[in-house]
């Protein structure tokens, strides 16, 4: 109970993201260039301290219970039976190579139970200490759901192991209500998928529970309030229980499918979907990438900034001078003071009964993989032909994965490394040992001069990275000729090869920063020989001040000024 309570004590040190925040794709062994499975996560809020859990192996006594702690909030929710034997957790990863993401999608807001034991964060972790396959930690997750009542709104999670790779989509029933609503997918072997904080399945088989696993009454809920008419081959979770809307579409369904474009070319065919057209061709749930796709390749997908597309954001006036990807909140916006003023009376604003109302034009920022808010994200990759200890690598990054760097914590680390540990500072507190401060300081300053910034930055981020890569074959036979010898001797090697190289990314980080200020110190640049240079703001940049501006900047001679060539 006590190493229980510590861990949730840890865990609500980490606040999740609100909707419209996470992103997951899902790689399946056949869609993957050495046959592992990967699912990836971004944990996107602007309150969130981006750390690495951990909670060890424990045996508990018959007749011991499990507190549950909102995600969210820190609440006490209650107490479910605890089990006998609990896993090891790194992270979302456990000793098995299980692990779990997630999206939050909302739906409908009369099916949020406030009275439900668990939250999706609790179903997540509590899985993960349960479960040894994909397939067991959906049970583990919807059974206790459907038992104790779930008390948040809509998820998307993905689940997977070292062989199979799911999507779950959940609900609740309502207050009071015990049970839950629920649909899984198994992704097929060769494709990949993906959410982003809109539900994504449609129509499933109903008679497939090899592939397709759903609550016994998903269908009669729906009928039983209207929400749904037709035949049961014609049901659609995703529309039934959290209806598509244009915004969605936008902020939600856009960033899968800037990942499905990225690694299929014909998926360009559907962004007249993520346009809003009518008559478009909807967004399918998986795709086949053109080519098997390696974990280097994920870490890029989830780097992504719409670029080279109608949504890219390096180019309108909110780019700045050096094309800023990056629009911060809010999310939407009015144009006209008018709007925001009866924005904050909501009633009114609702209602339509103020005269601002009835003109009102509401705007919104993309909203893209890659944003500045993100706390942590991660790259979770299984591995069947290893043992576990070493099979399963959860590469770790913490703030904006474009300007992060993913390290490698092996699922059989017996302690996460000090830089990236909880409690090495936290959302109030800077310390520059911290991995999350030290990116978010870089960062931060990077979004200043961001065009020229990043290529720095990206060169140090493919350097370490390519060193980890470069680095594995030799780690994971060292670590397998342990291993034969004693398991506690490889995951000890592991925890101390994870460490060095959290250290060693925090070390030079800090050394980045020191590069970049004096690179680029007061608007200057220096080149690579080191004299300061003064470049300019780019051409574009300075011909959209003449056409909107120019008259004010336009130099102008006096009546009798002397001419320019007798000055200095």
């Amino acid at each position: 109970m006590k190493r229980t309570s510590t861990l949730i004590v840890a865990m609500t040190l980490l606040l999740p993201a609100p909707v419209l925040a996470c992103t997951n794709f899902l790689i399946t062994r056949g869609a993957s260039s050495d046959g592992s499975t990967m699912i990836t996560y971004a944990a996107d809020s602007h309150t969130l301290y981006g750390a690495l859990t951990y909670s060890a192996a424990a045996e508990h006594l018959p007749g011991t219970w499990r507190e549950v702690i909102e995600w969210d909030t820190g609440k006490r929710l209650g107490l479910i039976p605890q089990v006998s034997r609990t896993y090891a957790v790194v992270g979302n990863m456990n000793e098995h190579q299980v692990s779990v993401g997630e999206t939050t999608f909302g739906g409908r807001a009369a099916l949020v139970n406030p009275d439900g034991v668990l939250d999706y964060g609790s179903l997540m972790y509590i899985a993960l200490e349960r479960a040894r396959t994909a397939r067991e930690a959906i049970t583990v997750m919807t059974s206790l759901a459907e038992k104790y009542g779930y008390s948040s709104a809509g998820e998307s999670f993905s689940v997977a192991d070292p062989k199979e790779v799911w999507i779950l989509e959940l609900v609740g029933t309502g207050k009071g209500g015990k049970g839950a609503l629920w649909v899984a997918r198994r992704i097929p072997d060769g494709f990949v998928s993906g959410h982003a904080n809109q539900a994504r399945i449609r129509r499933f088989p109903l008679n497939d529970r090899r592939d397709t696993l759903y609550a016994k009454d998903v269908i009669a809920f729906a009928r039983r309030k209207g929400w749904f008419k037709g035949p049961d081959s014609e049901f659609s979770f995703a529309d039934t229980y959290a209806p598509l809307t244009w915004f969605y579409l936008r902020i939600c369904e856009a960033r899968v499918w800037s990942m499905f474009r990225r690694v299929n070319k014909g998926a360009q065919k559907y962004v007249d979907w993520i346009k809003g057209q009518e008559g478009a061709e909807p967004l399918p749930l998986w795709i086949k990438p053109d080519s098997q796709v390696s974990a280097h390749q994920v870490m890029e997908l989830m780097r992504d900034h719409f670029e080279g597309t109608p949504f890219d954001m390096r180019h309108d006036v909110g780019a700045g001078p050096y094309r800023l990807p990056y629009r911060f909140r809010p999310l939407e916006w009015y144009a006209d003071p008018a709007c925001d003023k009866c924005a904050k009376e909501k009633d009114a604003h609702k209602k339509k009964t103020c005269l601002a109302a009835k003109r009102c034009v509401k705007y919104f920022n993309e909203r893209a993989t890659a944003t500045q808010q993100t706390g942590f994200s991660f790259v979770a990759q299984a591995r069947s032909w290893l043992p576990s200890p070493i099979g399963g690598l959860f590469w770790f990054g913490v703030d904006d994965a474009a300007s992060s760097v993913y390290v490698p914590m092996y699922a059989g680390i017996l302690r996460p490394p000090t830089n990236y540990a909880v409690g090495n500072g936290d959302f109030k507190t800077f310390s520059w040992d911290s991995a999350f401060w030290v990116f978010n300081v870089v960062a931060n300053f990077a979004y200043s001069r961001y065009r020229d910034m990043i290529q720095d930055i990206r060169r140090v981020q493919q350097e370490l990275e390519g060193s980890f890569f470069a680095r594995q074959p030799e780690v994971e036979q060292r670590a397998l000729w342990l291993h034969r010898q004693s398991p506690l001797k490889a995951r000890e090697y592991l925890t101390q090869y994870s460490a060095d190289q959290a250290s060693n990314t925090v070390t030079r980080w800090r050394h980045l920063l020191t590069e970049l200020l004096l690179k680029y110190l007061d608007g200057n640049v220096r080149d690579a020989q080191g004299n300061v240079t003064h470049p300019g703001y780019p051409k574009k940049w300075y011909r959209r001040l003449v056409r909107e501006k120019g008259e004010r900047f336009r130099e102008r001679k006096l009546k009798n000024e002397p001419p320019e060539e007798i000055f200095h």
